[in-house]
């Protein structure tokens, strides 16, 4: 899993690009079961993510574009 620590040092461009791949990620959380679920690799952006996990991000996602305008 990478760091999210600090999502003010990523590019607004980065933001929009983890904005969309959470997004798409929660869609599969809601579209399969827990054993159909894809894996995803290890280097993934969101490797090792749970649903929640994934919700908690995309809010601090949401605020960080937010404070940027």
């Amino acid at each position: 899993m990478k760091d999210y620590s600090d999502l003010s040092a990523f590019t607004d461009k980065k933001l929009r690009t983890l904005r969309n791949n959470i997004n798409n990620r929660l869609v599969s959380f809601k579209s399969n079961s827990e054993k159909s679920l894809k894996a995803l690799p290890p280097s993934h952006m969101l490797h090792g993510l749970d649903e929640a996990q994934c919700k908690a991000l995309l809010e601090r996602v949401f605020k960080e574009l937010k404070t940027r305008g």
